[in-house]
């Protein structure tokens, strides 16, 4: 064969095969798509900005029960795990729609993730989603459950602690008539019936109090609140009981610390727990107020010399009606409810409170809570102005 054909033979050849492979390429593209919408399940249309956009759980499933499609709050509450759902309960709902076709509604508590120990309450409600999928919504119960269980517990308790101060009302006064020719008895009587009448009064008014913090969990219109102001006004209440028993107030710290919120309610907080600790302390001894503001939060510290808190009750100061020493606490006219009082007046204001003791050795409570900056304060101060 002569050179000159050489050229164009080898280019055809090389069209041909180069053709035959771009044929072949496309074929098996085609192939590995069919096979991936196959494998691949493509649920409605619209489904997935439902599901984006769902505040409650939202989970798409397959027949087989893969996950296709999980909301952020399915996510947050932990019932899908690696695509597949965590709770054998929903699985079993799951299971019954698709064999049934009828869609259930059940409420279930349910672990919160697979670790841990936490719960949560879900009105769930499952329905098939066209022929092949189905569809799971659940709504959060969990902050109904708890606030009918705190709802049934406070109940529980103010009936039990009202017991006490009004039967020994009752008492005293058989006591008093039985004792009407006696003067002497008559006025220990009185005197004793006088004192269960302010414990009374004082345990009704702290339940109003505590009762309406827990109505809201945030202050409605906060305001910028010099807690200079919320120190001193503690103190002076505090002042006359505290001269009685010898024991001295000390406040120092940071000056010019300020925060957004209810400057009553801090005040209140802030003389609970001077009020505390000049109950529980000696005479003789020293109370002392620290403020420290840095990093954006600024802090309370009320310290007393008393007799501290037992390791095992720290985590149990805050609790409604809960007292360290019981008798000690009839003793002083304590309600049991000072602390949880000063731990929702917190929470409210966005802080949290701590409390470090030692038994012997006197104890120390710290509210910490979000300073104020300059510049937030006027403007979150004016928007609370526009919203009265």
């Amino acid at each position: 064969m002569d050179t000159p054909w050489l050229v164009p033979v080898a280019l055809l050849f090389g069209a041909v095969v180069g053709g035959g492979l771009v044929v072949l390429l496309r074929a098996a593209a085609h192939r590995g798509e069919r096979a991936v919408s196959v494998a691949t399940a493509a649920v409605p249309d619209g489904v997935d900005q439902v599901i984006e956009i769902l505040e409650t759980a939202g989970v798409v499933l397959d027949g087989s029960n893969n996950v296709l499609r999980a909301s952020p709050g399915a996510m947050a509450f932990g019932l899908v795990w690696n695509k597949a759902l965590v709770h054998p309960e929903l699985v079993d709902i799951v299971d019954r729609v698709r064999r049934t076709g009828e869609p259930v509604d059940e409420e279930l508590e349910l672990a919160r993730g697979p670790f841990g120990d936490a719960s949560v309450y879900l009105d769930v409600r499952v329905a098939m989603l066209g022929s092949r999928y189905v569809l799971l919504l659940a709504d959060d119960r969990t902050e109904s459950y708890r606030l009918e269980e705190v709802r049934r517990d406070f109940v529980a308790n103010i009936s039990h602690e009202l017991k006490t101060p009004i039967g020994s009302i009752g008492l005293l006064a058989e006591a008093l008539e039985s004792a009407s020719d006696e003067p002497e008895q008559v006025k220990r009587f009185a005197k004793r019936m006088r004192k269960e009448a302010e414990r009374l009064g004082r345990l009704t008014q702290e339940i109003i109090e505590l009762s309406r913090l827990q109505a809201s969990d945030s202050l409605d219109h906060p305001e910028p609140v010099a807690l200079d102001g919320v120190i001193t006004a503690a103190v002076d209440q505090n002042r006359v009981i505290a001269e009685s028993r010898r024991i001295q107030i000390v406040s120092g710290g940071d000056d010019g610390a300020v925060v957004l919120g209810d400057a009553p309610m801090l005040t209140m907080a802030v003389h609970n727990l001077v009020s505390n600790a000049i109950n529980y302390s000696p005479e003789g001894t020293r109370v002392g107020i620290g403020v420290h503001s840095r990093d954006g939060i600024a802090e309370i510290a009320v310290t007393d010399q008393g007799m501290g808190i037992p390791e095992e009750d720290l985590d149990r100061v805050f609790e409604r009606f809960f007292r360290v020493d019981p008798s000690r606490a009839r003793d002083t006219g304590g309600t049991g409810l000072g602390l949880a009082i000063v731990k929702h007046v917190v929470q409210n204001h966005g802080g949290d409170i701590r409390v470090w003791s030692k038994a012997g050795s006197g104890s120390t409570f710290t509210i910490r809570l979000p300073e104020a900056s300059h510049a937030s304060a006027p403007a979150l101060a004016a928007t609370s102005g526009e919203q009265l």
